[in-house]
């Protein structure tokens, strides 16, 4: 007789479903991070205080902070702050740089594949930011127009989702001429981001 054995390989992913809205308790450079060899490097940490999210949280685990997937370096769950380090990529193609103390921000724990998902499938690596233009009230409806460069605008097309600061949402309108797109959030959604709260020329991931 033949035996097998089947090993099951766990995959988590985001699903774009904020579980709550953390709070930003510092962002700083650092000069003392150690690397590989031992040696100490110059780095950016940030600190966020969530309480769900701190729920099953380990070290090295990864958290999506507004649509970002960074990894914990640190726990604290007496203050229920986690650190994470931010990379000089994740700087250059995210606002997480521009936070500070006092910041809200989106947050959400990983998620296994195969389970419920009400979003979609969100990597939580950041293609580039957008700039809010306009918003309006449409009945009980938030409208907020972006505008992004032409590179990432023409990965975006009506009715298709993307993740706005970590949020699955769905594209409504696409103007390839004026390099801008609009989504809307429902009623709901409005009291559960951080999204609402930004005013016009402040960026999105």
């Amino acid at each position: 007789s033949t035996s097998t054995t089947t090993t099951t390989t766990t995959i988590n992913m985001f699903t774009g479903i904020v579980e709550e809205m953390g709070e930003i308790v510092s962002l700083e450079t650092r000069d003392d991070m150690v690397l590989w060899d031992g040696s100490t490097g110059e780095g950016t940490e940030l600190k966020v205080r969530g309480s769900v999210v701190m729920d099953g949280a380990y070290l090295g685990c990864s958290i999506c902070v507004s649509g970002v997937c960074l990894t914990a370096t640190a726990l604290n769950p007496e203050s229920n702050v986690f650190a994470v380090g931010l990379a000089p990529e994740t700087l250059r193609k995210t606002n997480l740089g521009t936070l500070a103390p006092g910041s809200a921000v989106n947050l959400e724990r990983a998620s296994e594949i195969g389970g419920r998902n009400s979003g979609h499938f969100v990597q939580g690596h950041v293609d580039g930011t957008g700039t809010i233009v306009d918003k309006w009230i449409d009945e009980d409806s938030l409208f907020i127009k972006v505008e992004v460069p032409p590179s990432l605008l023409k990965y975006i097309v009506p009715k298709g989702f993307i993740a706005i600061d970590g949020t699955s949402l769905t594209v409504c309108e696409v103007d390839y001429v004026s390099n801008y797109f609009t989504f809307m959030l429902i009623e709901y959604t409005q009291k559960k981001i951080v999204v609402p709260l930004k005013e016009v020329g402040e960026q999105l991931n």
